[in-house]
Formats: C-alpha cells, sequence, structure tokens
C-alpha cells in the first residue's frame, strides 16, 4: 500500500501569481504551498486530495490591517468579553476571503488600553477565525484638529517620545502599527522608538504639511491612516499627507484606503491609484455594524448611528468607519478604478503584507508561503471558500 504523500492539488483553476492570473494547479503540503516539479520528479508522488475548482479562481487571502470590529463587537469597548469578541469577528471575517487581520482600537482611555490590550493576542488562523497579525492602535497621538470620530478629552502629545506611548498602552507585544500624526511634540522620537522595536508606523488624522510628512516617513513611518480621510486636503502650494503618494521618499510609502463607495470618491480613488498604485491597500476601517442592520452601535467611548449603511457619531454627520467588508471595497475599487482584477486583488493581500514586511510568508501563491487563500468567481467575484494554512476554513453555501 502506497504511503500518504500529504499533499492536495487543487486542479481545473485559474491562479494569481507574479501580478498575472495563469491557469495553473495548485498544490499544498504541512499548510504551505509545494512546487509541483519537486513532487513530480524527486520524489514521485501524487496527491492524497485532489479539490476540483470548475475554473474558479483561487488569490492570496484578504489581510485586513484597519477593522475596529462587526457582528455588533466593538474592539475598543467591549473590555469584559474581549477574546470571545475578537473571535467572533474573526470567524464572520472568513466569509469575506479574509485570513488574516489587525484588529483596531481608536482614541481611547487608559484603562481601556489596560483591559483591552493584553487580551487581544496574535494567532495563527483556522476554521476558529482568521489570523490575528497584532493591534493597530489610532489614538490618542492625533491631531485635535482632524480628530474625526475619536473623542476630544482622551488626545494627548507623545511628548517624552516612546515613553508617553508606553504610558498610555502598556505593553506593546501585542502591537503591529500605531497611527500617530507627525506634526505633534515627541511624535518624532516615537515613530524612531516603534519602528525600533519592529512595530510599524502609520501617519494619519494629521494636520501635517508634506515636510511634516516627509520628516515621519524618515524617522520609520512607512504607511498612512485611509488616505484622504482626517488630513489636509490637497492643496497646490503644500499637498499636506496626500503628497506623500508622489513624494521623493527614500522607500514606497503605503497607504490605506476606504473603498466603500462612502468615505472616498471614484475620482478620488482613481488618482490615488494612478498616482501611486504599488502603495494603495484596501482597509474596511469596519465598524461594530459590519453584517447588521442599520440601528445604534459604538466606536470606543462614542455611540454610533448607522443610516443606510452610513455609519456617523449620534447627532452629527462625522463618519466613523464603514459598515463595509473587504471583498466588497475589492469589487468597489475594480468598478471605480477600471483596474484589473489581479490588481485589485494584491490591494488587498500583497500589498498589506508588504507594508507590514511579512510578504515572505503571506500575500502571494509563491512556493513556501503560507496556503492562505480565497477561491472566488472569476466574474461576480463572489467568495466561494477560503482556506487557511491548507484547510478549507469557509464554504459558501
Amino acid at each position: 500500500m502506497k504511503a500518504k504523500s500529504g499533499l492536495t492539488r487543487f486542479h481545473d483553476c485559474y491562479i494569481l501569481r507574479n501580478s498575472k492570473i495563469i491557469k495553473e494547479d495548485l498544490w499544498i503540503r504541512d499548510g504551505k504551498i509545494v512546487n509541483p516539479e519537486q513532487v513530480f520528479y524527486v520524489e514521485q508522488v501524487e496527491a492524497d486530495v485532489t479539490v476540483n475548482c470548475e475554473n474558479s479562481l483561487i488569490a492570496p487571502g484578504f489581510i485586513d490591517i484597519q477593522n475596529n470590529g462587526g457582528w455588533g463587537v466593538d474592539f475598543s469597548y467591549d473590555s469584559e468579553n474581549v477574546e470571545e469578541g475578537v473571535q467572533k469577528v474573526a470567524k464572520e471575517l472568513l466569509a469575506h476571503g479574509v485570513t488574516s487581520f489587525c484588529p483596531t482600537m481608536v482614541t481611547s482611555d487608559k484603562e481601556k488600553y489596560s483591559k483591552i490590550l493584553p487580551r487581544i493576542r496574535k494567532q495563527q488562523g483556522s476554521q476558529l477565525g482568521a489570523s490575528i497579525l497584532g493591534v493597530h492602535l489610532e489614538g490618542p497621538f492625533i491631531s485635535l484638529a482632524k480628530k474625526g470620530a475619536h473623542k476630544d478629552e482622551y488626545i494627548q502629545n507623545p511628548e517624552k517620545g516612546l515613553e508617553s506611548i508606553h504610558e498610555v498602552y502598556g505593553s506593546l507585544d501585542n502591537v503591529i502599527i500605531v497611527t500617530i500624526a507627525p506634526e505633534l511634540p515627541g511624535a518624532l522620537e516615537a515613530i524612531k522608538g516603534l519602528t525600533s522595536l519592529g512595530i510599524k508606523v502609520a501617519l494619519g488624522h494629521s494636520s501635517a504639511s508634506l515636510a511634516q510628512g516627509e520628516e515621519g516617513i524618515k524617522c520609520g513611518a512607512n504607511l498612512i491612516t485611509h488616505l484622504f480621510n482626517a488630513m489636509l486636503p490637497f492643496h497646490h502650494r503644500d499637498p499636506g499627507l496626500v503628497g506623500l503618494l508622489a513624494s521623493t521618499t527614500e522607500k514606497q510609502v503605503y497607504y490605506g484606503i476606504i473603498s466603500d463607495g462612502i468615505h472616498t470618491h471614484p475620482a478620488a480613488l482613481r488618482i490615488a491609484c494612478r498616482t501611486n498604485p504599488e502603495g494603495l491597500i484596501l482597509v474596511s476601517d469596519a465598524v461594530a455594524a459590519q453584517g447588521l442592520a442599520d440601528g445604534n452601535y459604538r466606536i470606543g467611548p462614542q455611540s454610533v448611528n448607522v443610516e443606510n449603511g452610513r455609519a456617523y457619531i449620534t447627532g452629527t454627520k462625522v463618519l466613523c468607519g464603514s459598515t463595509t467588508a473587504l471583498d466588497e471595497c475589492v469589487k468597489t475599487l475594480k468598478e471605480a478604478t477600471d483596474c484589473s482584477l489581479e490588481y485589485a486583488l494584491e490591494t488587498a493581500s500583497l500589498h498589506p503584507a508588504k507594508a507590514l514586511g511579512i510578504d515572505h510568508i503571506k500575500g502571494k501563491l509563491d512556493f513556501g508561503h503560507d496556503a492562505d487563500f480565497v477561491i472566488i468567481h472569476p466574474k461576480s467575484m463572489k467568495v466561494l471558500s477560503t482556506w487557511i494554512a491548507g484547510e478549507c476554513v469557509y464554504k459558501s453555501s
């Protein structure tokens, strides 16, 4: 009797590899993508399992680097049952092709950080939910003038650099991204300190000039938080943070953008996409109302009212995140910009992986990479199934 090879072969499929969609089988073993030549010519073994994909498209799993919650859960507010809440969202995201995400906390009081942050741990995804890459801390080190939906009384300056960061957040072990306004007193020192710890820094909720933004990038930041939202509007004499898209910085600057059909006009999406295509990262910026009906919700210390899928701070017309999942954002980007399907898919997979410095294991279907992928209908872009480490974790009915 033949020994089991541990191989799974995905047959009759198109795959997205090296920015091209090609007709090729995908081979998986031990949670990784493997080279079929090694299998055929060296090991001379066959697959234990063959999955017939019926001409579907396999793309790298989506990575959402800014997600405030969903399905009634708000990561910044629910401090009693943190683990259960995070797990609920992680599980629901699988239906949207999201295989990894960064739970995001908005500006909160110190007590919330001490209660919540130690309990959102990095974890490998499974049938229980998408992988947690680390927490994205958005605030309180932001500009009052560009606070958006953040609460005034908790906003502060990182005057003592990294020391101020530690004073507010406590341990940074579970953190992967911090959003900071680079023009604040102490911000540049804080950026240097955070990046020396391996934490990515995003510039956002900021009144920074282009020069101040460039200083932030020089000090180690490599991201912009939700481009166009909560920053100075583009001006031809000082384009502000938006100008970083065409700036002569030495390294690639990545920028999150919310393509939910509400936060960013289609023309603005096209401008960003054409100016700096490599840097565009789709983010959901989803709030607790994601996946649920209109009604009343929370985002951190603020109450939220959702009308016709638009989330506003209660009693205002201040937008406070989206109710749209990442798979819909991919579709909206493609429709708004008329970009290729390959590009649209990479803005939610390869680009965030590159920005986080994890593209050696995620965001691609290259040999040796994690077998985190989504199988979609090539025309409708509907998510048919989601796979983490080679295991099917979601199948559409």
